[in-house]
């Protein structure tokens, strides 16, 4: 793990392993992050400060009357293990000299966070956390301007999609709340959808769908494809068999995500 990391990239980090595991050592915290206990501590401290009951003598322990979170600190919180393992085997498809399209999502965030680093590519995206999660990644990154989505962190609107009309991509990588042989893959917002189906318009290499298995059955509001062959399918192995099936009747390609444990 890199020292280069902001404050709110561990802060984050740390509320995913929490959210896995619900209890860390704060020695065990400083090795894995690459940081000094000290900063760990000041780390959690300002964890609580923002309403996180999280600190505890020696470590972190999730508490059980955590405020309410804004709606996309609750999603970044569920599958937290499965969006990562997801977001490292899609960061690995992305080469050399790529355009890249990825939506807002807490899923789309994980492929960004997993750009190897140096790689030179330039990033497209209406997702706003991307730019507190790039750093000093030293990819290029590109922010869609339009009209802020508080629910999601992201930028939509008529003024996203002219830009993204100025743009072809090389690939894709779409986050979405739903998925549905019957509905296709669905958001819950039209805005978020006409962004969604701008990116896959522009993209003349592929598309990929980034989705934990928990979204397989779901029907969200906005339909922004149909789930067939022209989009692949990159999720976890939770994913079940008789889905795997069905997705097969329509010739999807699926890439399963591979287990990648915590070093800590």
């Amino acid at each position: 793990m890199s020292k280069s990391l902001i404050p709110a990239q561990r802060r984050e980090r740390i509320l995913d392993y929490l959210a896995l595991h619900k209890i860390v050592a704060s020695t065990d915290l400083s090795e894995w992050l690459d940081v000094s206990e000290a900063t760990i501590r000041r780390d959690l401290e300002g964890m609580e400060d923002e309403g996180v009951r999280v600190r505890t003598h020696g470590g972190a322990i999730i508490s059980q009357h955590v405020p309410l979170e804004p709606e996309y600190q609750q999603r970044a919180m569920r599958c937290p293990e499965e969006k990562r393992i997801i977001g490292l085997t899609a960061a690995a498809l992305i080469r050399e000299g790529d355009i890249i399209f990825i939506n807002s999502g807490t899923t789309s965030t994980q492929v960004i966070r997993h750009l190897r680093p140096g790689i030179e590519v330039t990033v497209i995206t209406n997702n706003l956390i991307a730019a507190l999660e790039i750093g000093d990644a030293g990819f290029d990154l590109t922010l869609v301007g339009g009209e802020y989505q508080h629910k999601s962190n992201s930028v939509a609107g008529r003024f996203a999609i002219e830009n993204l009309g100025q743009i072809y991509a090389s690939q894709a990588f779409i986050g979405v709340d739903g998925i549905s042989l019957k509905h296709g893959y669905t958001v819950p917002s039209n805005a978020e959808a006409e962004v969604i189906r701008a990116m896959i318009s522009r993209t003349h290499g592929p598309v990929y769908v980034i989705a934990d298995h928990t979204k397989w059955g779901v029907v969200s509001n906005y339909e922004v494809a149909a789930v067939d062959n022209d989009l692949k399918l990159i999720t976890d192995p939770g994913l079940d068999e008789h889905a795997r099936a069905a997705l097969a009747t329509r010739s999807v390609e699926i890439l399963l995500a591979n287990p990648v444990p915590y070093k800590i």
